[in-house]
């Protein structure tokens, strides 16, 4: 099973990284366009926006999957075991519950915009949406893992919430190792 959802976590960092110089090429050349060519190209910036939004739903599945998100970690280490635990505890149930309003809210707006399209591309403005709950259901069941294996696996706060020294250390360009 982790083979699968490494697999699955590989393929999202390739659409971000995709995502990503598709939106870096897209804004480069419309500005080259604007400012030589003296034309522009307006369906550049909706993919360039559309690049965005997906960019940042899949950049937010992949840092809950890591524990990369903001995070002060230190209360949760600093403290007795026991209430590290319960404060990890309860930042993955609000977590949870904060993904549920935003399911329940891009459900709604799935359904309030589900014949509206965007002006030069037509792309369905209902799709953004969609994936508004597919980022709410992932992280959800990231977090619900996450107290699986807080409770159930017994893996202790401090080793969810530290940063490997791989990780750590792979865009850092100033260690030499």
């Amino acid at each position: 099973m982790n083979k699968i959802l490494d697999a699955l976590f590989k393929v999202i960092e390739v659409m971000i990284a995709v995502f990503l110089a598709m939106m870096i090429a897209l804004v480069f050349l419309n500005v080259v366009g604007r400012y030589v060519f003296n034309v522009g190209f307006v369906w550049s910036e909706e993919i360039s926006r559309l690049c965005f939004i997906f960019l940042v739903y899949l950049g937010s599945i992949e840092a809950m999957r890591g524990n990369r998100h903001l995070l002060i970690d230190a209360l949760l280490i600093k403290t007795p075991k026991a209430v590290g635990k319960a404060l990890y505890a309860l930042i993955q149930v609000c977590i949870i519950w904060l993904m549920a309003i935003l399911v329940r809210g891009s459900w709604g707006l799935v359904i309030q915009n589900r014949n509206n399209r965007w002006v030069t591309t037509g792309f369905p403005a209902h799709v953004v949406h969609f994936f508004g709950i597919i980022l709410g259901v992932s992280i959800a069941l990231i977090a619900a893992y996450n107290l699986v294996r807080l409770f159930i696996l017994k893996i202790p706060v401090e080793d969810m919430v530290a940063i490997r020294d791989e990780e750590a250390n792979e865009g850092d360009i100033t260690s030499i190792e």
